[in-house]
Order: C-alpha cells, then sequence, then structure tokens
C-alpha cells in the first residue's frame, strides 16, 4: 500500500465512529440550525477532538457558513473539514532537524511505544542514507535496553548502551562523545518513562541535557514527546504535564490504528501549539509516517473508494 492507503486504513476506526454520524447530520437534516450544530459537536468530542477545539471548529463553521450563504446541510462538508485542517498548522522547518547534525530526544510514559518508535526512526533514517547512533537511555525499565539492541541489530544502527541500572547522563555522555567523534548525523536517545514525580522526571532530563549541551554543542536539538493514541485525553494531559518540564519541540502520537478517537491528534496540537511530527498507525515501519495534516484529515473523512495515494 502507498502512505495515504496506510494512514486511511490505519484510521479505519476513527474514520467509521465519525462516518455514521455525519452521513446522519448531513443527509438527515433539512436545514441548517442549532440542533445541527449540536449533532456535529457531539461527533467531534466523541472522536476526541475536545470541547474547546471543537467550539473553535463549530464558530469558524458558522462563520462559514454565514459568509458563503449556504443553506444545505451536505454543502457544510467540505466546509468542516477545511475548518479542522486550519486548525493543525505544521511549521515549515519541522523537520529541519533531520538535514542537521542533531540530537532527538525521545520523552514519554512507559507503554506508549517510545522504544519502538526510537528503532523505527533509526531504521527510517539509516534506509535515508543517515548516519545514525541509538542511546539506550532508559536504564530504569528491564527490558528498554534489550528492546533497543534488538531494533539496532535489525537495522544496522550501532547503539550506545550501559547496563540496567546504569546513571541515564552517562550514558548520553558516552553516546555524544561517540556521535560527535564520527560526525553521526542523528544521535536518537531512549529516556525512561516512569520517574518517582515530576521532580524527578525534571532533574534527570536536566541532567542529561546539560551533559548534551557540553559534550555536544553544536548539535541541534529535538525533543519529542511520545503519546499513545488509545488513551484519548489522556494523552492530552501527558503531553501538557511533559511540556512543563521539557522544551517539546514536537509530538508523536503512536497505536491510532487501535482507536475510535484519532481526533486526539487535532486536539493535541490545537490546544498545546506543538506540532504533531510523526503518527504511528501499524506495526510496521512504514506505518510510522510524518504527520501530514491535509493526508490526516482526508483520511478521517475518506469515504472507502477514496484510495489515492
Amino acid at each position: 500500500m502507498g502512505l495515504f492507503s496506510r494512514l486511511k486504513d490505519g484510521l479505519t476506526k476513527t474514520r467509521k465512529s465519525i462516518a455514521s454520524g455525519l452521513d446522519y447530520v448531513f443527509n438527515g437534516f433539512t436545514h441548517i440550525d442549532d440542533e445541527f450544530y449540536e449533532e456535529l459537536e457531539e461527533i467531534l468530542v466523541m472522536a476526541d477532538i475536545g470541547v474547546t477545539t471543537t467550539e473553535i471548529i463549530l464558530d469558524d463553521l458558522r462563520k462559514k457558513v454565514s459568509e458563503n450563504h449556504i443553506t444545505k446541510p451536505e454543502e457544510c462538508r467540505e466546509l468542516l473539514i477545511s475548518c479542522i485542517k486550519e486548525q493543525m498548522k505544521v511549521p515549515e522547518d519541522a523537520y529541519d532537524f533531520e538535514n542537521r547534525q542533531s540530537v532527538i530526544m525521545m520523552i514519554g510514559v512507559n507503554g506508549v511505544g517510545k522504544t519502538t518508535t526510537c528503532g523505527k526512526l533509526a531504521a527510517n533514517y539509516k534506509n535515508e542514507g543517515k548516519n545514525v547512533v541509538l542511546c539506550a537511555a532508559d536504564t530504569f525499565r528491564a527490558a528498554a535496553i534489550e528492546q533497543l539492541q534488538m531494533w539496532s541489530e535489525r537495522s544496522g544502527v550501532p547503539i550506545i548502551s550501559q547496563k540496567e541500572g546504569s546513571d541515564p547522563a552517562a550514558v548520553v555522555y558516552d553516546a555524544c562523545n561517540s556521535a560527535r567523534s564520527k560526525k553521526t548525523d542523528l544521535l536518537i536517545c531512549d529516556t525512561a518513562g516512569r520517574l518517582h514525580n515530576k521532580k524527578n522526571l525534571m532533574d534527570e532530563l536536566g541532567k542529561i541535557n546539560r551533559v548534551i549541551d557540553r559534550e555536544f554543542p553544536d548539535a541541534h536539538r529535538e525533543t519529542l514527546v511520545v503519546l499513545d493514541g488509545t488513551t484519548g485525553q489522556n494523552a492530552l494531559i501527558q503531553a501538557k504535564q511533559f511540556n512543563e518540564v521539557a522544551k517539546i519541540t514536537g509530538i508523536v502520537i503512536t497505536k491510532l490504528d487501535g482507536t475510535a478517537k484519532g481526533g486526539i491528534a487535532i486536539a493535541i496540537q490545537r490546544e498545546l501549539n506543538i506540532p504533531v511530527k510523526f503518527i504511528g498507525v501499524g506495526e510496521h515501519l512504514e506505518d510510522l509516517q510524518k504527520f501530514d495534516v491535509d493526508a490526516y484529515v482526508t483520511a478521517l473523512f475518506a469515504k472507502d473508494t477514496d484510495n489515492a495515494d
């Protein structure tokens, strides 16, 4: 399958949860009134687009309906899609780190697919001809180092690691020195996901960041928070919490193929004003995709006959 087909297939659960409701609203109502907008609001909120973002989208829709003198509900579908897309801007420089010597810090709680995302990114960039190194700085979770080593072997990307329970900052120290001396393009660092409290998390990330500043000062810094799309609004709460303790430059949302609440990507980007940069819509390497706003929203509203790539 091509990228759009993979995306559309991965978003099937969300699309189906939205489609029947929208078909009912757009085809079942004979005119546009408060009840029409209330039904749309319920559908969007149920897809986890969120109350705040939904209100903004529908306010924009009302304005455009009025400006364009639209009276038939079915004529609102494309306008609604346009209003949603306008809430999700990915900056032109969002992926500049790919073309610079960069350190990518991957943060997030355990269980969201953080280590797997590190491995998939490493494999994909290696396939693009990048010189990539993995850093196993999650030294607390028993299987994290072994899991990242598996990805290292699978993708042919070198890994810097120490034994379980080692100081994460010491592993990052080794990785920075190795990456700098070997002129590595991308150093991807997996980090611990579950520390005892917010202060511990802040202290650990602060220590790691100071090591990178000192040992690899010329490297561009990219900090990606990984969120589990199946957790819906909890993912938004996690993103807000991590944003309080780290300078997040982008968001990765995984497991969107397993949820009917794929609208959370829209809510997160709109409420945090931090770009979603990657999404996971399946288990294969190709299912970790760069986030394309137009493709994502189109896939959410696509009909089953829409398979163009």
